[in-house]
């Protein structure tokens, strides 16, 4: 249709990366791209910490669950939620700090999705690869530490982020008809559609794999959501000043 939906359609995570560097000036554009993202009651919450150090990215990739291409990649950065610096001038015009409602913690959180989404995407479109990093989450506390974050600030996802060493198929999304809904929710005809989905995933799964498992999609995220996952983010989000009122 056009190059950007092209490009947005063709989207996979990258796991391998080059030794090839990524140039300063493209990176300082890559984050001004991001910055153009849209940023609910102009907060602006994102921060991104870029990690250079080695040392600590073998630290972080241990703490994420041993994955290796957050040393690999040319860059690594951690998308953070930042409360803190926009909260820092409620003292400055005397006002009190209400930073700890649920709906703050939200509008921090989307922000930092969409500034790294329009990040990757401009990433994407001069041929760079990226690989989200979720497993931060697995230990949120030492990686804070290792980081410096301060109370009102959280990690919420990391980013790799080099020129691609592989070229992975794309992976099948839901139809559309599935996700798409007209005027209200509804599920007519999606448990059709959805096990025909499920076929495709399965030989997806089984053919990326080398003639691995076959997972559907439905077993899947079956298995996700019965599984009690990272529990301990309540208790690190309230120790970060995230109370949740």
């Amino acid at each position: 249709m056009n190059a950007v939906i092209d490009l947005l359609k063709s989207h996979r995570s990258i796991r391998k990366f080059t030794e090839r560097k990524i140039e300063p000036e493209l990176l300082a554009e890559l984050f001004a791209a991001g910055q153009g993202a849209a940023t609910s009651s102009f907060l602006q919450g994102a921060t991104i910490i870029r990690v250079t150090k080695p040392e600590v990215r073998a630290q972080i990739a241990d703490l994420a669950g041993k994955q290796a291409y957050v040393e690999s990649a040319a860059e690594f950065m951690v998308f953070c939620a930042d409360l803190k610096r926009p909260g820092n001038y409620c003292a400055a015009y005397d006002m009190p700090f209400e930073g700890d409602y649920t709906e703050h913690f939200i509008i921090a959180t989307v922000d930092v999705a969409l500034m790294a989404q329009s990040l990757v995407a401009a990433a994407e479109s001069v041929g760079l690869g990226i690989c989200y990093i979720g497993g931060i989450r697995n230990n949120p506390g030492p990686v804070s530490k290792l980081l410096g974050l301060p109370r009102g600030v959280y990690p919420v996802f990391g980013l790799c982020l080099g020129y691609p060493d592989q070229n992975p198929e794309v992976k099948p999304r839901l139809p559309l008809s599935v996700i798409v809904k007209q005027e209200v929710y509804n599920e007519d005809g999606d448990a059709e559609v959805i096990a025909e989905y499920d076929e495709k995933i399965k030989e997806y799964y089984r053919t990326r794999t080398g003639g691995g498992h076959g997972i559907t999609w439905t077993r899947q995220v079956a298995t996700l959501l019965s599984e009690k996952s990272r529990p301990h983010m309540k208790s690190f989000l309230a120790e970060q000043g995230f109370a949740f009122k």
